[in-house]
């Protein structure tokens, strides 16, 4: 599947690497009046670029998404950029003349090195950066500050070899995605941001399309427990999150768990054996889930994204979103010493949202 992007217009190219991006992109092009009708009428076309994944699950919703993209009159270029040693030249070596002819790139990873390595071949003054989680708060404080760009839960180690053999190529990314000239820089967040970096247009990701296309849900009277891969990432000890979540099930009496969709199956396993939760593996993003429903008359997580998106996309419901601090006894040895700070400023801005303290085990 390879379509061009319209020849007429500003083309616009946009790469992502999970659903959560995608979706971002389609709020993205609702904001801005990239409608099917739009399109037909200017030729001004958007180009999904979906540099897929190997994880089965990511994939699944990633499909699915890519069929809501297309029912929106997007085109979608899908590219297996992970499928063997050979793939990532197959892809950037298929994507470098489009590239090149791209007026605009819209991109959900800043940090991510395909789409660093991508940055580095197009010529396309205007750039916009969607929400990728929370990671867009510790981008944007990169940006900010000119420091090099590092995911928050890597930073405080030494960089690797790879890190320091790829650097360069990060520095040119840092400096693409600063304002200057003629390239302009524009940051579609639901994330609170008091102190953009200079020169870049911040637009509210208010979840508007969502809101237009799912809902409003059906609420039930019980709580939904939302799922983290922070054990995933290193971050969280298995053992102390497990007792976590069912200690905030008993408390609150949730019945379901909808799973990140990175968390591994064994530990998911465990969670239904020994918290009786009725593990659920959604094909969407939750944002995206809960608003279709039926969903919980309280949603219950751990600091992550979607105490920030799921007040917006819930707008107008009577459910109660609400998040239950990391306690610091949770976090791994090898924790970056950011972690806690960042995992308390995503809990500390969340707006809209009922904040729990750290619970104790059962």
């Amino acid at each position: 599947m390879s379509p061009r992007a319209g020849s007429a217009g500003p083309r616009t190219l946009a790469f992502v690497e999970s659903p959560v991006q995608l979706l971002n992109v389609l709020e993205w092009a609702h904001e801005h009046a990239l409608t099917r009708e739009h399109v037909h009428a200017s030729g001004a076309g958007l180009t999904l670029v979906v540099l897929s994944p190997i994880d089965p699950m990511t994939r699944g919703q990633l499909r699915r998404m890519s069929e809501l993209a297309r029912e929106n009159g997007h085109e979608v270029r899908w590219e297996e950029a992970r499928g063997g040693a050979l793939a990532p030249f197959h892809t950037i070596g298929g994507l470098t003349g489009v590239l090149r002819r791209a007026d605009r790139i819209v991109l959900g990873d800043p940090f991510s090195r395909y789409v660093q390595l991508l940055l580095a071949i197009t010529r396309a003054r205007d750039l916009v950066v969607v929400d990728d989680g929370t990671a867009t708060m510790e981008f944007v404080a990169q940006l900010a500050s000119g420091e090099r760009l590092v995911r928050w839960h890597r930073k405080g180690g030494r960089p690797g070899l790879r890190d320091l053999v790829f650097a360069p190529v990060s520095s040119v990314a840092r400096r693409r995605l600063t304002p200057g000239g003629e390239r302009r820089v524009e940051i579609f967040s639901s994330m609170p941001m008091e102190e953009p970096p200079a020169g870049v247009t911040v637009t509210a990701n208010t979840f508007a399309w969502t809101r237009a296309r799912f809902g409003p849900p059906r609420i039930t009277k019980g709580a939904d427990l939302v799922g983290t891969s922070l054990v995933e990432t290193g971050v969280v000890d298995g053992d102390r999150y497990l007792e976590a979540v069912q200690s905030l099930a008993k408390a609150h009496g949730a019945t379901r768990y909808f799973a990140h969709r990175r968390e591994s199956t064994e530990k998911l396993h465990r969670l239904a054996v020994e918290s009786g939760l009725e593990i659920v593996r959604p094909d969407l993003p939750l944002e995206l889930i809960a608003r279709r429903g039926p969903v919980g008359r309280t949603i219950l997580s751990f600091p992550s994204t979607v105490v920030h998106t799921l007040p917006l996309a819930l707008s107008g419901t009577e459910v109660r979103v609400a998040v239950c601090d990391i306690d610091p006894d949770w976090l791994t040895e090898n924790a970056s010493p950011r972690a806690q700070g960042f995992l308390s400023g995503v809990t500390g801005t969340a707006r809209d949202v009922t904040r729990l303290s750290a619970v104790t085990a059962v």
